[in-house]
């Protein structure tokens, strides 16, 4: 590990700490670019208190980022903790960390994501799935065929391994015998591992389910496919609406909508999600409008 992934895991990762204040997504990025600007004698030396006023920190800041620096002891612990049970740091600074996190969420890109399973599915083209978790059946049957056409077509299905659409899509897949994607919100060590599948968390692997972990890791999930399904959403409630309304508005990638007919639905496409029926999923190249040569790069 050199030492811009221990800075990465250092200065973003709670590990596994509660009391613990990690920079934020922004403060991380924004670090990132500022040391960019110090002399360029070792890129891999550690930040001195020195390049941090340079930087334009004031004492207080500098001194957080330094302490945050200081528990290299703390982040060896951690990180064996983890390989023990299959789990590895993926930090910005790392080989095979997807690019289209860092050009499509800017700041926002997750600086430090824990992968368990195989990173071969990043090297994939992916297309990404989300719904509520209380399908209707036209819904459900939608997701479904969505993993198979994902499996079928050579793309990675990136989901969020919640109840309802995302595991009927992930299902479908696997069964299928494609590649899935899980970005999940709870604890990373303990997901089912089997062929075919990779699962990313933030932040760490061994972090309980929250409400707001769910929320937060959606943009992952939008961003790392080239375009995201919507089987089902909930007009101006809970992840999935939230999860497409940013994603139209930060345009990380195309918004397909099933037009199931509701208001959400109707919503979504009136806010630039383009609609979508299962007759549409047979060719996913043409509906993403990729060059004819995408899946042979």
């Amino acid at each position: 590990m050199t030492n811009r992934e221990r800075g990465f895991l250092l200065l973003g990762s709670s590990l596994g700490t509660e009391d613990r204040r990690p920079l934020s997504d922004r403060e991380l990025t924004l670090l990132a670019q500022r040391a960019r600007a110090l002399p360029r004698d070792d890129e891999d030396r550690e930040l001195t208190e020195k390049d941090l006023t340079a930087l334009g920190y004031s004492p207080e800041e500098a001194d957080r980022i330094l302490r945050l620096l200081s528990d290299g002891a703390l982040l060896e612990y951690y990180v064996y903790r983890g390989l023990r049970t299959g789990c590895r740091p993926l930090t910005r600074a790392s080989p095979g960390y997807p690019m289209e996190l860092r050009r499509r969420l800017g700041l926002a890109a997750p600086g430090c994501l824990w992968y368990r399973g195989d990173l071969a599915a990043l090297e994939m083209p992916r297309i990404a799935l989300v719904g509520s978790r209380d399908l209707e059946d036209a819904n459900r049957a939608f997701a479904e065929a969505v993993g198979r056409e994902a499996a079928k077509q050579g793309f990675a299905l990136v989901s969020g391994n919640a109840r309802g659409a995302d595991r009927a899509a992930q299902e479908a897949c696997l069964a299928a015998g494609g590649w899935v994607i899980s970005v999940v919100a709870d604890r990373l060590d303990r997901q089912r591992m089997g062929r075919h599948l990779l699962y990313l968390s933030e932040d760490g692997y061994d972090r309980d389910f929250s409400a707001q972990r769910a929320i937060h890791r959606n943009r992952v999930i939008h961003a790392l496919g080239q375009g995201v399904f919507v089987a089902q959403a909930t007009w101006n409630r809970g992840g999935t609406w939230s999860g497409a309304t940013a994603n139209l508005r930060g345009r990380w990638s195309r918004v397909f909508c099933y037009s199931d007919g509701s208001r959400a639905a109707e919503a979504l496409i009136g806010m630039g999600a383009e609609g979508v029926v299962p007759e549409n999923l047979n060719h996913f190249r043409q509906l993403l409008q990729l060059d004819s040569n995408f899946l042979d790069q």
